[in-house]
């Protein structure tokens, strides 16, 4: 490599200085340009603000399969460096299950997944998105920022839930179109009976520990009882402070049905944004909460008297990206949905079995879909009707105008629960798929019913064209391993303790899987 001339000792300190830059290895991030103008821009007011000393280390997080956050925590100067070349992680969090029990053959050519770039569990690059960062509240002088992953070579991550969602939102905005978001998400807050923790909260890769025994907040089923939950009113101040301080458009937090069911509700957001917002609601509320002595969990339906399930319903609607205007609000009296609305609702329909994987992916979420449950048993819509899968809202000349999915659980991963939604709408919007009428009385009509268990659910993602074609046959195939883990570990639980058919009753194995760790 020829070096570069050396620079004359007239030169002027200005001059120094641009020579210094040109001689600057470019970065990572620039190299493959991976970030909008927005992105710089952000970048720009970060290396600003870090040098104004009131930032000293920065959790670097991404999602996992599974939704959950995990991160690695740099100091300000690391921070810095990785907005100009990224940092390097290990792949290992993408393969392992919910237990962390390692589920591909990384040690051998192809890591287990037939890539020469996954073999010997690499590094791969994670680069922040500058437009996610945040001051965490709770510990003073450290920052939180979202990061994308891509291998070394530049290229995208195929296994990264927020990359999936990212080009189905790519696929959108090339029709001019965009989507937007409205989370409702239920979950509980308990107080911890324990103080500590002892050897029997210590697991093993494979097999969670027994979680901490906790006490319920308040005794529940009073439906918005303002007693009940003024009982729980100290923490739930405390975490919309947070909420605030956050960023998050919080709407609404209150007491649900069950002993200590809280549901949140957040004001619609473009979609990404949603699903990075959700990200850092769930991990900032179990976080706060654990801080104060209580615990948060997202687990659908804990193992624990008398506790209903939770859900997670999402609201969603398609927007003109050059205008905002929303395509779902039908124009002729009388009408529900515009004819695009309708077939993007056909396209929910026709493909709900198949997004079951993604919308539910725990084991235990399967317990919620019962008939007269508040929670939907069968594909199917209504118009405003809180039995049916899909709940539509609005009418014409309402903005709000709406599809309400009440099928998810709290622990679903939102890039893929989102992207999911992305991928069945566009196909009924492009085959032109008729959703059927209404259901007057969804618990009874003739649709077909949801998967009642996870090994039904990925049956149905595994023989899916759309999605294989949609999201890729690597990932797909990725996905139905990784939660094929989950299941399998659960099945040999159930063969082992000769609970074949464990009722209604959520097992032990449930308990230890989920509680603690969503």
């Amino acid at each position: 490599m020829t070096p570069l001339p050396k620079v004359a000792a007239r030169n002027t300190q200005g001059m120094g200085s641009a020579v210094k830059e040109m001689t600057k290895p470019i970065g990572f991030i620039r190299q493959h340009g991976l970030w909008t103008d927005e992105q710089e821009r952000a970048a720009a007011e970060l290396r600003r603000r870090a040098d104004l000393g009131d930032l000293k280390l920065v959790r670097l997080a991404w999602a996992d399969p599974h939704g959950a956050s995990r991160a690695k925590t740099v100091t300000r100067s690391v921070f810095l460096s990785a907005l100009e070349s990224g940092y390097n992680i290990n792949v290992a969090t993408t393969t392992l299950d919910s237990s962390n029990a390692r589920t591909f053959s990384s040690f051998t050519r192809g890591g287990g997944f037939g890539m020469d770039e996954m073999t010997g569990s690499p590094n791969i690059t994670i680069v922040p998105d500058p437009t996610t960062f945040r001051m965490l509240p709770w510990a003073p002088g450290v920052g939180w920022i979202l990061c994308d992953e891509y291998f070394n070579s530049g290229a995208v991550y195929p296994f990264s839930p927020r990359q999936i969602l990212r080009r189905e939102l790519s696929k959108l905005a090339a029709e001019n179109m965009g989507c937007v978001v409205g989370l409702e998400v239920e979950w509980y807050l308990l107080q911890l009976a324990e103080d500590h923790l002892t050897a029997d909260h210590v697991g093993m890769p494979g097999k969670r520990p027994r979680p901490m025994h906790t006490w319920p907040v308040e005794p529940g089923y009073s439906y918005h009882s303002e007693t009940n939950m003024d009982l729980m009113q100290p923490v739930l101040s405390e975490l919309a402070d947070v909420y605030e301080k956050l960023g998050l458009p919080l709407r609404s937090i209150e007491n649900e049905w069950g002993p200590g069911q809280v549901e949140t509700t957040f004001s619609a957001e473009d979609a990404m944004k949603a699903a990075d917002d959700l990200v850092l609601f769930r991990t900032a509320t179990r976080q706060v909460c654990r801080r104060l002595g209580y615990m948060a969990t997202f687990m659908c339906r804990p193992g624990l008297k008398s506790y209903y399930s939770s859900g997670w319903h999402l609201h969603q609607s398609l927007v003109r990206r050059d205008t905002g205007e929303n395509l779902l609000i039908p124009e002729q009296d009388g009408a529900r949905l515009s004819q695009a609305g309708m077939a993007y609702l056909g396209g929910l329909v026709r493909h709900a079995l198949a997004c079951s994987a993604f919308t539910t992916p725990t084991v235990n979420g399967y317990r919620r879909f019962r008939p007269n449950s508040l929670a939907p048993d069968r594909a199917g819509w209504g118009f405003d009707h809180r039995g049916a899968m899909l709940r539509v809202l609005g009418g014409p000349g309402d903005p709000a105008t709406r599809i309400e999915n009440r099928v998810g659980e709290p622990a679903a991963n939102p890039y893929l629960y989102i992207a999911a939604q992305l991928v069945a709408g566009r196909d009924g919007m492009r085959n032109r798929i008729d959703p059927g009428p209404a259901d007057d009385e969804p618990y009874a009509a003739k649709r077909e019913p949801l998967p009642a268990s996870l090994t039904a659910a990925l049956a149905t993602l595994a023989d899916s064209t759309v999605f294989r074609e949609e999201f890729g046959a690597t990932f797909v195939d990725y996905f139905l391993k990784i939660k094929g883990n989950e299941n399998g570990r659960f099945l040999a639980y159930l063969k082992e303790t000769g609970a074949d058919n464990p009722g209604d009753e959520i097992t032990e194995w449930e308990q230890n899987e989920y509680f603690d760790f969503f």
